[in-house]
């Protein structure tokens, strides 16, 4: 069973372009155009985020989870779903 996770996960900005996550100590950038299932959502569903292992998040309320790789590298994982409308 995994321990309780220490790290902090938050939404530092939002633009009609993407948001700004901070993860640890570092900040990630998740476009629109690589992210569409956020684009719709507002501040309080964008800020509901768990980080249940190092290498995943997950957004309760809109049911997305997301690689922390795929937010580094999005190009490396295309999209395979549509976004919701």
């Amino acid at each position: 069973m995994p321990g309780i996770p220490t790290s902090q996960t938050e939404v530092t900005h939002v633009s009609k372009h993407g948001l700004w996550l901070l993860l640890d100590d570092e900040e990630l950038f998740l476009s629109f155009t690589d992210f569409p299932w956020f684009k719709a959502a507002t501040i309080d569903q964008l800020c509901e985020i768990e980080h249940p292992t190092e290498d995943h998040l997950y957004w309760p309320s809109l049911d997305v989870d997301i690689a922390v790789a795929s937010i580094r590298n999005p190009s490396a994982f295309p999209l395979v779903a549509a976004a919701r409308a």
